[in-house]
């Protein structure tokens, strides 16, 4: 298989474009409006459908299920769903995946306005709600650099970072209020009606730097492996990638926040929104500080110390009974998820070439959804074999473990000081140049 096209060079932090407001593209501005409407849709039905199942079963391991449901349906459809993005209108295809997920939300309605006990059809809404989603995730990460100029991509992915998880603290805070106030109908009609004015606004978002379409080559299958073999290719972008999904896959805690709201903290649906945003709130303030002050040095170490920032307050949190620590160790593993985040994106978005975004982005959303989504069947497993704070420890130390290893198999990484060493050097070994 012939070696990816090689990526253009990344821009000087000096360039002229990276000196002007990125909030002067419109495309931009309605790209940010119609993400942060779907993501608090997103944030609102995930608090909302946790806490229905474990209301409905009061079985850790059906909270792995969710998790679940939706993982096996994008990693099934993540190959066609890269390789269409690359070839067709990447704005058409995110819109019509929030209209699916608009559609999962009506369904969701429907099952809690019928009085529908079981959890059999929720579970079926997320197998639906998986599918969608293996497009929307590649199709929103790849639509970016085409609506702003290359000079102000980091900026863009900054802002773009930053409000998103601003919408991330609000979204779990109004779903437990909703649900409170007027159940699982409530709640649902909104994340519906979230999702139908996301999808509307994108015609808004003005496409003004889309490179130009080649023809494809190869199968589909070969084209998908390209983005494979391109990661591969480039070990600090693997390793970056590997690292963040080991990392939450092992150590992550929001499946068992359910759990802790009811059975170890005792604060109900209100307080698992103020939980989940508690981690939200964190990456905010983490964003808002890179903004300011992005990290320019020392990258690589910088990553490995955010990783296990992560993992020790996720340890701190599963031992914790007091519903304010709770929050505050939740508010530091966000705060350091935010640089894994943040670091990840910049290296993945400057060392790709647009016409191979939508199937190295797909090749990324497998890591996130895996870490994600399978990161909730773990936990949900783990805490139905050993119980729930046993469950949530061991995932704490694991992430730990992660770290140590990964210092050790990715050394390059572990020195990296600068982002454009980093592509240089991938660059580099890529060709061979050990």
């Amino acid at each position: 298989m012939a070696r990816p096209p090689d990526p253009p060079p990344s821009p000087s932090p000096t360039a002229p474009a990276a000196r002007d407001s990125v909030f002067r593209h419109r495309g931009f501005t309605a790209f940010l409006v119609a993400r942060v409407v779907a993501v608090v849709a997103t944030q609102v039905q995930a608090v909302v459908v946790a806490w229905q199942v474990y209301d409905l079963t009061r079985e850790p391991l059906a909270l792995a299920w969710v998790g679940l449901a939706q993982f096996l349906p994008m990693l099934g459809l993540l190959l066609p769903a890269g390789d269409l993005i690359d070839r067709h209108d990447r704005r058409r295809i995110l819109g019509l995946s929030w209209s699916v997920g608009a559609l999962c939300s009506a369904l969701l309605w429907w099952l809690s306005g019928h009085g529908a006990s079981g959890v059999g059809g929720i579970y079926a809404v997320l197998v639906l709600y998986g599918c969608a989603r293996a497009f929307s995730g590649p199709a929103m990460q790849s639509l970016l650099p085409q609506i702003v100029p290359r000079g102000q991509l980091a900026q863009a992915i900054a802002a773009n970072s930053m409000l998103m998880r601003s919408a991330a603290v609000g979204g779990p805070l109004l779903g437990g209020g909703l649900y409170a106030l007027g159940g699982g109908e409530l709640t649902y009609a909104v994340c519906c009606g979230c999702f139908v004015l996301g999808a509307a606004l994108l015609r808004r978002v003005t496409v003004a730097h889309a490179g130009p379409r080649t023809a494809a080559q190869g199968t589909m299958t070969e084209r998908f492996g390209a983005g494979i073999a391109f990661i591969r290719s480039r070990p600090i972008i693997l390793g970056t990638i590997s690292l963040d999904l080991f990392a939450v896959l092992l150590g992550g805690v929001v499946a068992l926040l359910p759990i802790y709201a009811q059975e170890v903290l005792h604060v109900g649906p209100a307080g698992l929104g103020a939980l989940r945003s508690a981690m939200a709130a964190g990456e905010v303030g983490m964003g808002l500080l890179l903004s300011l002050r992005p990290i320019t040095r020392r990258v690589g170490p910088a990553m490995f110390a955010a990783v296990a920032v992560f993992g020790a307050a996720n340890l701190v949190f599963a031992l914790s009974h007091w519903f304010w620590l709770s929050c505050l160790m939740l508010g530091i593993a966000g705060a350091a998820d935010m640089v894994s985040v943040n670091i990840r994106g910049t290296l993945v978005q400057f060392s790709t070439p647009d016409a191979m975004r939508g199937s190295v982005n797909a090749v990324n959303m497998l890591f996130i959804g895996s870490s994600n989504e399978l990161g909730e069947f773990r936990a949900g497993t783990t805490a139905a074999w050993l119980g729930t704070v046993p469950a949530a420890v061991l995932g704490g130390v694991c992430t730990l473990g992660v770290v140590v290893a990964w210092m050790k198999v990715f050394p390059l990484l572990r020195r990296v000081d600068r982002f454009e060493e980093a592509a240089r050097a991938s660059e580099v070994q890529a060709l061979g140049g050990r």
